[in-house]
C-alpha cells in the first residue's frame, strides 16, 4: 500500500482511487497497525485488525485483496483453516500478478493454500499451490523449501513430478545456495520415501541412511526430527526383506518403547473396507503417520508409503483421520511417544463394498458413446503421465460441446489436478451436460463431483448433507430411483457425529425398500452391505442377518451370524517376537480371518499394526494356530467369515 501526503490518506488503487478515510484515523495508518499485530503472538486481536480494516476498503479492490490475504493468514494461525482457505483463495484472485511488489504476499498466500491442502490430503492442490510458491518465492531458502514440499505430496500424485522437483533442489545446491545439514538430510529422506513408493527399496535404504548421517548419525540421544528419518530407515529395511537390520532404526525412534504408561489402541480404529471408490485390495498395504492431539483426534495425518500407488495410500490416510483416543488415555502418553506415530494398515474384507461412482460412470459413458464419442466409464483415476495429453485434448475438443465435456471430465480426473480445478472443470462439464440434456444419471456423477469440489474438507460434519439436500429437491433426481438411491448413499457415507448409525440406517433404508430398484440393482446391494453394517455395530445380530443375506452376496460373514465360534485354545506368551522383545519393544495389532467348520482358521490377516511391521508376523502366527470351536456349514463355506479381534503385545512383568 502507499502513503499519500495530507491529514488523510488515499489509497492508490488501479483505474482510480479509493474512498477516503476519515481524519486522522487513516486506513494506511490502520493497515501498518495490522501488520505490527501480525508480527505479535495475539493472532486474534490481528485478526480483528484486518476484518475491521476489511470492512473500510472498496470491495473488489486490489487493498481488499491484500487484506483479505492477510485475513486469511491469521484465521490459519488460529486454526480456523476452513475460512483461513476460503479468504486465502478469494485474496489471490483479486491480486493483480503483474504487480512485482506483491510477490512476497502471493508467495505467503500459496505456501498456506497448499499447506491446508495437504492437511486435507488434497495433495494435488498442494502440489499446484506449492509450484506457484516456488516461481513467486525469490529467495532460494524460499524456492527449496517449496520444491521440498512439492517432492512430499506428488510422490502419491506424480511420482515423476516428486523427482524432478528434487532434482531442481540438488541443482540449486549445486548452483552454490548455501543450505545446512538439516536440509540436506531433508532432501535424502524425501528421496528414500519416493524410492519406497516405486518400489526401489535398495535406493531407498541408501537415501535414508544418509538422512540419519545428515543429522548427526545414529546418536542415543533421539529428537522428534530424528524420529521420521529412522523410521524411513526401519521401513525400507523391513520392505527390502531386511527385518532384523530394521530393528535398530526402530527401536531408536521411540516406538513401541513408552518408559511408562500404555500406547493402547484407538477406542474408534476403523480400517477401511475393500472395494469402494479407491477400488482398495485385499493385497494393498499402506504405512500412515500421524500425532495424537491432546482432545485424542489424529492430527497431521499423512501416508508414507503404500503398495498399490498414491490414490490407496490417500484413502488409508484418509480413514485414520476418523480416528479417535479417550482424552484420558491420551494424557498418560507422553507428547513424544504422540508424535510421527505409524501404523500399517490394510483393508477389511468383512463388508466389501461395491462403488457408488462404477454405475454412474457406466451410465455416462453409455450416453456420450451414443453421441460417437469414447469416455473411461470406469472410476479409476486417469494416470498422473497423461495430463498434458488431456490437456491437449480440451484445447482441441473445438465446437463440440459433448466432446469439450468429456475432456473436461477426464482431465478433473486426473491425479495431479487439484480440488480447486477440478471443481471449475467439472462445473464446466456440468454445464454442458445439462444443456445437451443428459439423463439424470449420466449427468450425477458430474454433479456431485462439482458440488463436492467446491467443499474444502468434505468429511466434516454436516458438510454433504446441504448438497444432498439440494440434489434431492431437483425432481430430476428425486424422480430417477438409481440417481436418487447414489445421493442417499453417498449421504449416508458422510454421516458424522453421536447416533450415527441410526441415522444412516434411515437413509439406507430408503434405498433398499425402493420397489423401484432392481433386487440386485449395486445400488441397492450398496445399501445392504452398509445395513448389515450398522445393524451388526448396534448390537441387532438378526437385522445384520436379514440385510446381507437379501445381498445375495456369500453369508458367511461374523457379523451376520447369531453368534461367533469361541476361541478354544491359542498359541499363549510363546507368539511374542524374540526380536521385539529383545529391543523392548510393545505395541498392538488388529487381525482379521475366517473360521472354518472344523474349527481351524484361514486367511488371516492383519488389519492394522503398531509399530508398524513389528508385530504384523507374529499376530499371523498366533491366530493361525488358535482353534475355534466347530461350526456346521452344508455349502461347506466357512463357519465364520471376516472375524476381527485385536491383539496387545506387552512385556513380561
Amino acid at each position: 500500500m502507499q502513503r499519500m501526503v495530507g491529514a488523510t490518506v488515499l489509497i492508490a488503487v488501479a483505474g482510480g482511487v479509493m474512498a477516503q478515510a476519515p481524519a486522522g484515523h487513516t486506513i494506511q495508518q490502520d493497515f501498518e497497525a495490522a501488520t505490527a499485530l501480525d508480527a505479535g503472538t495475539d493472532s486474534a486481536q490481528a485478526l480483528a485488525a484486518w476484518e475491521a480494516l476489511g470492512r473500510r476498503v472498496k470491495p473488489g479492490s486490489r487493498n481488499a485483496a491484500i487484506v483479505r490475504v492477510r485475513t486469511g493468514d491469521a484465521l490459519f494461525r488460529l486454526g480456523r483453516n476452513e475460512e483461513a482457505a476460503v479468504a486465502l483463495r478469494e485474496g489471490l484472485a483479486g491480486l493483480p500478478e503483474s504487480d512485482a511488489s506483491l510477490r512476497s504476499d502471493r508467495a505467503r498466500a500459496y505456501l498456506l493454500v497448499g499447506t491446508l491442502a495437504h492437511n486435507t490430503l488434497d495433495y494435488a492442490g498442494a502440489a499446484k499451490a506449492f509450484a506457484e510458491v516456488e516461481a513467486l518465492d525469490d529467495r532460494p531458502t524460499g524456492k527449496l523449501r517449496a520444491q521440498l514440499a512439492q517432492a512430499q505430496v506428488m510422490t502419491f500424485t506424480d511420482p515423476a513430478g516428486a523427482a524432478a522437483a528434487l532434482d531442481r533442489a540438488d541443482a540449486l545446491i549445486a548452483g552454490g545456495v548455501k543450505v545446512d545439514r538439516a536440509a540436506l538430510s531433508l532432501i535424502a529422506q524425501r528421496r528414500a520415501e519416493l524410492a519406497m513408493n516405486r518400489g526401489d527399496f535398495a535406493a531407498a535404504k541408501t537415501f535414508a541412511l544418509a538422512a540419519i548421517r545428515g543429522q548427526g548419525g545414529m546418536t542415543e540421544r533421539t529428537t522428534t526430527d530424528d524420529v521420521p528419518v529412522r523410521a524411513d530407515a526401519a521401513l525400507a529395511l523391513i520392505l527390502a526383506g531386511k527385518p532384523d537390520d530394521a530393528r535398530e532404526y526402530m527401536a531408536m525412534t521411540g516406538a513401541g518403547r513408552l518408559p511408562r504408561g500404555d500406547f493402547a489402541p484407538a477406542a474408534v480404529m476403523i480400517s477401511p473396507d475393500c472395494g469402494g471408490e479407491a477400488n482398495l485390495k485385499p493385497e494393498d498395504v499402506a504405512v500412515v503417520q500421524f500425532s495424537i492431539a491432546d482432545n485424542g483426534s489424529p492430527i497431521a495425518v499423512e501416508p508414507v508409503y503404500a503398495a498399490g500407488g498414491g490414490r490407496v495410500a490417500l484413502e488409508f490416510a484418509d480413514a485414520v483421520r476418523g480416528w479417535s483416543w479417550p482424552e484420558k488415555d491420551v494424557a498418560a502418553i507422553p507428547p513424544f511417544f504422540r508424535r510421527n506415530v505409524r501404523v500399517e494398515m490394510r483393508c477389511s474384507t468383512a463388508f466389501s463394498r461395491p462403488s457408488i461412482y462404477s454405475g454412474l460412470y457406466k451410465s455416462l459413458g453409455e450416453w456420450v458413446s451414443g453421441r460417437g464419442i469414447t469416455i473411461r466409464s470406469d472410476d479409476s483415476m486417469e494416470p498422473a503421465a497423461e495430463v498434458a495429453g488431456l490437456r491437449a485434448k480440451l484445447a482441441s475438443a473445438g465446437n463440440n460441446p459433448v466432446a469439450q465435456m468429456v475432456a473436461a471430465w477426464a482431465l478433473s480426473r486426473n491425479e495431479t489436478v487439484s480440488r480447486e480445478e477440478a471443481a471449475a472443470l467439472n462445473a464446466r462439464a456440468l454445464q454442458i451436460a445439462r444443456q445437451e440434456k443428459a439423463p439424470p444419471l449420466a449427468r450425477l456423477p458430474l454433479e456431485l463431483a462439482a458440488r463436492t469440489g467446491e467443499q474444502v474438507d468434505i468429511s466434516k460434519l454436516g458438510a454433504f448433507d446441504a448438497i444432498a439436500k439440494a440434489l434431492l429437491a431437483d425432481p430430476d433426481y428425486a424422480g430417477d430411483p438409481q440417481a436418487r438411491a447414489a445421493i442417499l448413499l453417498m449421504q449416508s457415507d458422510y454421516v458424522r457425529g453421536r447416533d450415527k448409525d441410526r441415522r444412516v440406517l434411515t437413509l439406507l433404508r430408503a434405498i433398499a425398500d425402493d420397489t423401484r430398484l432392481a433386487k440386485d440393482d449395486p445400488l441397492r446391494v450398496g445399501a445392504l452391505v452398509r445395513i448389515a453394517s450398522a445393524e451388526q455395530r448396534l448390537g441387532n445380530l438378526a437385522g445384520a442377518r436379514a440385510a446381507f443375506q437379501a445381498t445375495g452376496m456369500s453369508g458367511d460373514q461374523c457379523a451376520v451370524l447369531d453368534t461367533v465360534p469361541q476361541m478354544k485354545s491359542s498359541v499363549g506368551s510363546d507368539a511374542f517376537p524374540r526380536e521385539a522383545m529383545q529391543w523392548g519393544f510393545e505395541g498392538w495389532t488388529q487381525v482379521q480371518f475366517d473360521v472354518q467348520p472344523n474349527g481351524r482358521t484361514a486367511r488371516v490377516r492383519t488389519l492394522l499394526g503398531y509399530p508398524a511391521f513389528v508385530f504384523s508376523k507374529a499376530t499371523n502366527g498366533l491366530v493361525e494356530g488358535a482353534r475355534f470351536e466347530s461350526t456346521f456349514r452344508p455349502d461347506g463355506a466357512p463357519g465364520c467369515g471376516g472375524l476381527t479381534r485385536r491383539v496387545i503385545f506387552r512385556m513380561p512383568g
